[in-house]
């Protein structure tokens, strides 16, 4: 009974944790599910293990050549007749050409790796994104739902001052419309919530109506410091896929050139001789061995000049990509930095103005209690309570998005510096 007592603690323990998992994950967690599950993720690093796969194969030597042949009618020779004959061949490139195959290969590989980085990071930043929408969403709902209460103590206050016969049922009215506009605006939210959660599900690679966990708060770095640099992007995944990229077309330069040597063929000749009837012959039917050497004569030039233009041009292409990429990442970032100094400022702001309006309101209702006057002011500062609330969570919400993107632009080791 004891065994089984605990058999059955401990299987309750582990459906406990995995209950807590399920219900308890959070941003961290759904982007290790993400990177396991997201079709375009693992689309990326299939690539790259696919680009990988290419070095043995430039780096490998020509197959062999074995020729064999036969004689219908036998070739009489002095010491017999040549029944049968072999010949093997194996043609080397020029020195260093396999190197530089095999070089060009990784490096385009590495590129591969980089790309992948870079996929992965952009479903990151797609992933925070949305999550943040929903974090915004969540608490639209939970603003909503505290000021429709507010609005309902209002109308029992109205209510029964107009039963005492101190207030006017007009009040009544008015509070009814506002509390109208709040159950319409709760449901609106909630209804959005399912497409919100639909895409990030999406990304998750598993069902769009599985339960999304949002935070409570957003977690932002307040100290984050514009920073100014020509090295600004140098270890972005994109930056870091073109280096790679434009190394790997300087080794196919170096290839196209190496391909213009000859190639020398290094064999071995092997014939069959039978014996010839006829005594003291010397080396009578003695089989023949030959080495055999050959080169290749690379005369006909203007495809190896066309393969060295083509790197040429592709090197030439990739430079002007990358420069291109860099001036794209430098107006994103500047942007970014500017939507984070934004949010921050704004937030500040907001958090001083509700803290001001909800001192003025309780300044209002400590009038309306004594005179019921300024009842239409109370539900004008009210909204303007709320319209600040929710401004304050939107732009915590573009505080995150616009950290989020900068983090994105820079590498995690940059980012990181850049915070302390």
């Amino acid at each position: 009974m004891k065994k089984t007592y605990k058999h059955i603690k401990g299987f309750l323990c582990v459906l406990l944790f995995c209950s807590i998992s399920a219900t308890g994950q959070t941003l961290q967690d759904y982007l290790e599910i993400a990177e396991q599950n997201n079709p375009k993720i693992k689309a990326a690093y299939s690539q790259f293990e696919a680009a990988m796969q290419k070095s043995p194969q430039v780096s490998s030597l020509p197959d062999p050549t074995l020729t064999m042949s036969a004689f219908g009618r036998m070739i009489e020779t002095r010491v017999g007749a040549q029944e049968a004959r072999f010949s093997l061949m194996q043609m080397f490139p020029w020195f260093g050409t396999l190197t530089a195959k095999q070089n060009a290969a990784n490096l385009m590989a590495e590129s591969m790796f980089q790309k992948y980085v870079d996929t992965k990071n952009d479903v990151f930043l797609s992933i925070k994104k949305t999550y943040a929408e929903l974090y915004e969403l969540n608490k639209m709902i939970q603003l909503e739902e505290k000021n429709l209460q507010i609005l309902n103590s209002y109308r029992e206050l109205a209510l029964s001052r107009f039963k005492n016969g101190k207030g006017a049922m007009v009040d009544v009215v008015r509070i009814d419309i506002k509390r109208n506009e709040s159950t319409t605006k709760i449901q609106l939210l909630k209804d959005q919530n399912e497409p919100l959660r639909a895409v990030f599900n999406s990304m998750l690679n598993r069902n769009v109506d599985d339960a999304v966990n949002i935070a409570d708060l957003l977690m932002t770095d307040e100290f984050v410091k514009p920073i100014v640099s020509d090295s600004l992007f140098i270890s972005n995944s994109k930056v870091l896929e073109l280096d790679k990229k434009i190394a790997s077309f300087e080794a196919q330069k170096t290839i196209a050139k190496k391909e213009g040597y000859p190639m020398i063929g290094v064999g071995l000749d092997y014939s069959i001789i039978s014996k010839r009837d006829v005594p003291g012959l010397e080396m009578n039917g003695q089989d023949a061995i030959m080495p055999m050497l050959s080169v290749t004569l690379p005369i006909f030039r203007k495809k190896y000049s066309a393969k060295q233009k083509e790197a040429d041009f592709m090197l030439q292409s990739a430079n002007y990509e990358k420069q291109a990429i860099k001036n794209t990442l430098q107006v994103n970032y500047s942007k970014a930095n500017y939507d984070l100094l934004k949010a921050k400022k704004l937030k500040e702001l907001y958090q001083t103005q509700v803290e001001s309006t909800e001192q003025a309101i309780k300044l209002l209702m400590a009038a309306y209690s004594n005179s019921g006057s300024n009842f239409e002011e109370i539900l004008r500062m009210n909204q303007e309570l709320l319209m600040l609330q929710t401004s304050t969570v939107t732009a915590n919400k573009n505080q995150f998005i616009a950290q989020s993107t900068i983090e994105y632009l820079l590498s995690k080791e940059d980012y990181d510096e850049n915070k302390n």
